[in-house]
């Protein structure tokens, strides 16, 4: 199935947040990403039943392997455009708020010259 960009950015949410804590409650995503805890509860239930996530007993939210390996391509995606808008000399709020928008929708092709291209002249730090 090929989600949609809410359903990747929670997905991507999930991620960053597993990356600071061990436990990633629908509240956590909720917080992080200024939505209701409806939904929230609404959309990971759709991730759910893709089979993107899975929740145990004590409401932590896990990433599936489908889930996991989406999750960082989203987020490679953000932290190399929003790398790239910096080294061109746009400021970071808008760096970060124009790389998750066009994250989900971006080429792999194009893409992938935007990182060939960083990295051969060393503007992928």
């Amino acid at each position: 199935m090929s989600l949609q960009e809410s359903g990747e950015m929670y997905l991507e949410t999930i991620y960053v947040l597993s990356r600071q804590s061990s436990i990633v409650r629908s509240i956590d995503v909720a917080e992080y990403m200024g939505f209701s805890k409806p939904s929230i509860t609404r959309g990971l239930g759709l991730l759910k039943k893709e089979g993107y996530i899975t929740k145990e007993d004590n409401g932590n939210i896990l990433l599936s392997k489908s889930g996991l390996d989406l999750a960082k391509r989203i987020y490679e995606r953000h932290t190399v455009l929003r790398q790239l808008f910096i080294n061109i000399g746009v400021d970071e709020e808008t760096a970060t708020n124009d790389a998750c928008r066009i994250e989900h929708y971006i080429s792999d092709k194009t893409f992938n010259a935007i990182k060939k291209h960083m990295k051969k002249y060393g503007t992928d730090k």
